[in-house]
């Protein structure tokens, strides 16, 4: 992959090669190694940014996506930031169905990047199992236009294809091994594209899908609300292959919460929820497998997409 330091690249080829960093303060000598991808460096601050471009250039590589169309797509915010960017650069209009529950950071970020919202409201208030097929049913209804390209992330398998880049980068980074690696489940596209790659190098790698408690479909068969941008959408994502995740975890949002606030005192880590739901992941995970092995996870994205919320609200800490 070409690098960000040759003069007249574009920005396009930013895109990954991010860096991964070890958990230091957070662990304990009893408990195994951990080892954080920080996918927040790429250009909109996701690694959803991996998938936006595999999805567009895939389309285009098929013919399905012309000069002219518009994309469309469901998101809780950052697939949409990332097709907007993607979209900006190419010169195709970008339409989100989108909602008002979702950081604000994220839709200003999408409208900045030029791309039309149409906002759905949660019944509950919050992410529950109503709200995401209420979008797709839109997106839907789009997409019978013939100028219309719904790229339609919970089920295309191009989706996997863009991270697949990410389990390469990992196995290069850690040429020591990697044990397990754990991962908060939305789509599922990241979990499977990292899982394809780590799980065909190393055979052994226990690799744990992960999702909020209080939404718990694969672990107890039945969905809730929550408050975690984009995981746990309350149905089994299409994407998720039984043959490529050996478990499955409900972890408390508070906890995740608690964890990113930790994260960023204690690690100097300023990371979003779903982050802090896959460190609290691996740090029992590392606990469990002990002294000389190597767990793995991901940053999703920066916690800088979390400011205007309460999720590092610090009242005893303001004068």
């Amino acid at each position: 992959m070409t690098t960000a330091t040759h003069p007249g690249n574009s920005v396009l080829d930013t895109i990954g090669n991010s860096p991964v960093v070890q958990l230091r303060h957070l662990t304990s000598p009893t408990s195994a190694k951990i080892y954080l991808k920080l996918e927040g460096s790429n250009p909109t601050g996701s690694y959803k940014d991996r998938m936006a471009k595999a999805i567009i250039e895939e389309a285009e590589s098929r013919g399905t996506l012309k000069t002219g169309m518009s994309v469309i797509e469901t998101t809780g915010g950052s697939t949409g930031s990332a097709l907007a960017f993607v979209c900006a650069i190419k010169g195709y209009n970008f339409e989100a169905i989108t909602s008002p529950i979702f950081a604000a950071e994220k839709l200003k970020t999408m409208s900045a990047f030029g791309a039309k919202l149409h906002l759905i409201e949660s019944p509950s208030g919050g992410h529950d199992a109503s709200l995401f097929p209420s979008m797709r049913k839109l997106a839907e209804q789009l997409n019978e236009r013939d100028d219309y390209y719904f790229s339609d992330q919970f089920n295309n398998p191009d989706a996997i294809t863009g991270y697949q880049e990410m389990g390469e980068e990992l196995l290069r980074q850690l040429p020591g091994g990697i044990d397990a690696f754990c991962g908060a489940v939305g789509s599922a596209g990241m979990l499977m594209g990292v899982s394809r790659v780590l799980k065909h190098h190393l055979p052994d790698v226990k690799v744990v899908a992960l999702e909020p408690a209080s939404s718990p479909i694969l672990t107890a068969g039945y969905s809730g609300s929550h408050g975690i941008d984009g995981i746990g959408t309350g149905s089994v994502p299409a994407h998720l292959d039984k043959q490529l995740y050996d478990d499955a975890r409900a972890l408390d949002e508070k906890d995740a919460r608690a964890m990113c606030r930790r994260l960023a005192m204690e690690e100097g880590l300023l990371v979003g929820t779903s982050t802090g739901l896959n460190v609290l992941a691996a740090l029992k995970l590392a606990e469990e497998l002990g002294p000389g092995k190597v767990v793995v996870t991901v940053a999703c994205d920066t916690g800088l997409k979390y400011l205007s919320g309460d999720l590092f609200a610090q009242s005893d800490r303001i004068e």
